[in-house]
């Protein structure tokens, strides 16, 4: 069975976790380059967190089995993108310039119990379809068009996940390959080998914490064994909403 570290805000079980666990205020660019990831516990306030996650739960977005992609089309949502705080840690990474482009919430209860394998985050919405080397296969998820994209265009992005619920060891958690980011683009079967030569590490936060993360970051998540929601917004970011090969990036 792969190993497994914990990695808790406010608590820790080995010197590495209790680094990691430190952090308190704005997430630091150094950790989440080393990393691939970083978190902070307590970012958004209970109030906060209730009114965004009242409004998702109203919100008419197309919502499958773990939840619902493309809700940056929600003006809540794309307000809440652009608040300081997440601001601040994606200009911290990607520059000056850096604007979110997709969100998704993904929504894990007994009711829709799901998981994931090790893997990557290489696929991009795009506005047009402009057949440019190192990118693709192309595809159209509930009518964006997406293509898998290079090392280079994934390292000008970054994701904050925002936290709704606690996220615990017992309700299935994100779990990271620390470094793995560094990579480049992997096959499948490279991304598994690797997976069983590095310790995992569980992300767990509370209500109101944000884990920023690396898309080529080697990252899965379990099912969930308790009846406790795992509710998490996630949101990409980019530098600029134009690639270096001259491909839009679509609001998604």
């Amino acid at each position: 069975m792969q190993e497994s570290k914990t990695l808790r805000a406010g608590t820790s079980t080995s010197p590495l976790a209790t680094i990691r666990a430190s952090v308190a205020g704005p997430l630091p660019a150094s950790q989440i380059a080393a990393d691939g990831f970083a978190i902070a516990p307590s970012v958004f306030a209970d109030r906060e967190i209730d009114s965004l996650a009242d409004a998702l739960a109203g919100a008419s977005l197309s919502r499958s089995r773990a939840g619902a992609r493309h809700a940056m089309s929600h003006p809540i949502v794309a307000n809440f993108a652009r608040d300081a705080r997440l601001l601040q840690v994606v200009r911290d990474v990607l520059g000056p310039d850096a604007l979110p482009f997709r969100a998704t919430l993904f929504d894990k209860s007994p009711a829709s119990n799901w998981l994931v394998s090790w893997h990557q985050d290489t696929a991009l919405p795009l506005r047009v379809r402009h057949e440019t080397p190192g990118w693709g296969p192309w595809s159209l998820k509930a009518g964006i068009l997406y293509a898998h994209a290079p090392a280079a265009a994934l390292r000008n992005v970054l994701a904050l996940r925002i936290h709704l619920d606690d996220s615990t060891a017992a309700n299935g958690p994100l779990r990271v390959l620390p470094g793995t980011h560094r990579e480049g683009v992997l096959s499948d079967a490279a991304v598994q080998q690797i997976a069983q030569n590095i310790a995992a590490v569980d992300c767990l936060a509370p209500r109101g914490g944000v884990l920023a993360m690396r898309p080529l970051l080697i990252h899965a998540s379990s099912k969930s064994r308790t009846d406790a929601p795992r509710r998490v917004l996630h949101i990409e970011y980019a530098a600029a909403m134009w690639t270096e090969q001259g491909l839009e990036l679509a609001v998604a």
